[in-house]
């Protein structure tokens, strides 16, 4: 039996790592506020915090002479919480003054950044550089190269023009853009290896969606949640410590799979309270082709993109993952700052199979 992570998960494990240290760093140097420590210091006006793809699908587009709703979707190449950016401080949206229709739609509404929203833009922008120079301390500079060399292989093959990031989770966490979905792609010119960041590099990989393509499952769901549910269930209340991923993610996951009768709520024994989601027969289905969908696309990348080309990839993200049995190296960069909201909770075991971006702040975790 192949006891190899599956692709998807090493590449997940890379890019929340590196999400949650540029997330880490950016809560320490932004004034901010949060549900748990309510303001730091000089903040009482300052925007609620949000993870870095908040950057790469919405603030990285945005200036003091305004980007339209329209446009900010076609730039981004996904779509933003854009209600949310605004509610928590980092944009507002009105009317373009030059606009002269009585009614002009929101669409044609124009996006500026508040003071908060270019303050977070003045730490987010050189914080992509800070991180992966760390990342050349601690793995090695061409650890870091070969890494990126592999990515841009297989990338530079793609005929798709995806995001910068993955997409926020949509409904029944599948992701925006699944394959049936797609447009024909765009121009592609700003793409360069030495042009994207790390995290673009390691989301730019279609996994989820050739794996949505076949499966009613998300591969969200499927990776942090269908995995760890068997024939004799587990108690939800352990879910969010074996998948690394937050109750609001997990609760969601449950109720999909419940709803759709993948698992059914059973009693932890008899005459208990406790209730544990158990994998119904289109539940073992399911979790059957998970397993299996996700050899076969591997095998599949090998046979379109090359053998080497996926070989090497795998090579270069295990080097920094680490063995699968033990604590990933990655968490040398994980450790927060004391007054950080993520040493106020307990401190993960592992990392995501797959990053749970919702849409509360687009942490990688769900959080």
């Amino acid at each position: 039996m192949d006891r190899r992570l599956p692709l998807p998960t090493l590449l997940s494990h890379a890019l929340v790592a590196f999400t949650v240290e540029f997330d880490n760093e950016s809560e320490h140097q932004l004034p901010h506020r949060t549900t748990n420590r309510r303001s730091t210091a000089g903040s009482l006006h300052g925007p609620w915090l949000v993870s870095l793809v908040m950057w790469l699908n919405c603030m990285r587009f945005v200036d003091q002479k305004g980007v339209t709703v329209g446009e900010l979707e076609q730039l981004a190449r996904t779509r933003t919480n854009l209600n949310g950016m605004e509610r928590l401080g980092y944009v507002f949206i009105e009317p373009n003054p030059t606009d002269s229709r009585p009614k002009p739609p929101r669409s044609a509404w124009l996006i500026r950044p508040t003071a908060a929203g270019r303050k977070a833009q003045e730490i987010w922008r050189p914080l992509f550089a800070v991180i992966e120079d760390r990342w050349h301390q601690r793995f090695g500079k061409s650890e870091i190269a070969q890494l990126r060399k592999s990515l841009w292989g297989l990338i530079d093959q793609l005929d798709l023009d995806l995001p910068d990031c993955l997409p926020i989770l949509a409904h029944g966490l599948f992701s925006n853009g699944r394959a049936d979905e797609r447009q024909e792609p765009a121009e592609r010119g700003h793409d360069r290896a030495s042009s994207l960041t790390l995290p673009a590099l390691l989301s730019k990989l279609v996994f989820a969606i050739e794996f949505e393509g076949e499966s009613t499952v998300s591969l969200a769901i499927g990776a942090n949640v269908l995995r760890l549910v068997g024939a004799e269930g587990i108690r939800v209340r352990d879910l969010p410590r074996l998948a690394s991923v937050s109750k609001e993610a997990i609760a969601m996951s449950v109720s999909f799979l419940e709803k759709r009768g993948y698992a059914a709520m059973k009693p932890e024994s008899p005459g208990s309270r406790v209730k544990v989601p158990v994998l119904t027969p289109k539940g073992r289905d399911a979790h059957t082709l998970y397993i299996q969908l996700l050899a076969k696309i591997e095998e599949r990348w090998q046979a379109r993109f090359g053998k080497e080309t996926i070989h090497a990839l795998r090579k270069s993200l295990e080097r920094l993952v680490g063995e699968p049995t033990g604590q990933s190296p990655l968490f040398r960069g994980l450790e927060p700052y004391p007054n950080g909201w993520r040493a106020s909770v307990r401190r993960p075991e592992g990392l995501p199979h797959y990053p749970m971006i919702l849409h509360r702040g687009g942490f990688p975790d769900g959080s």
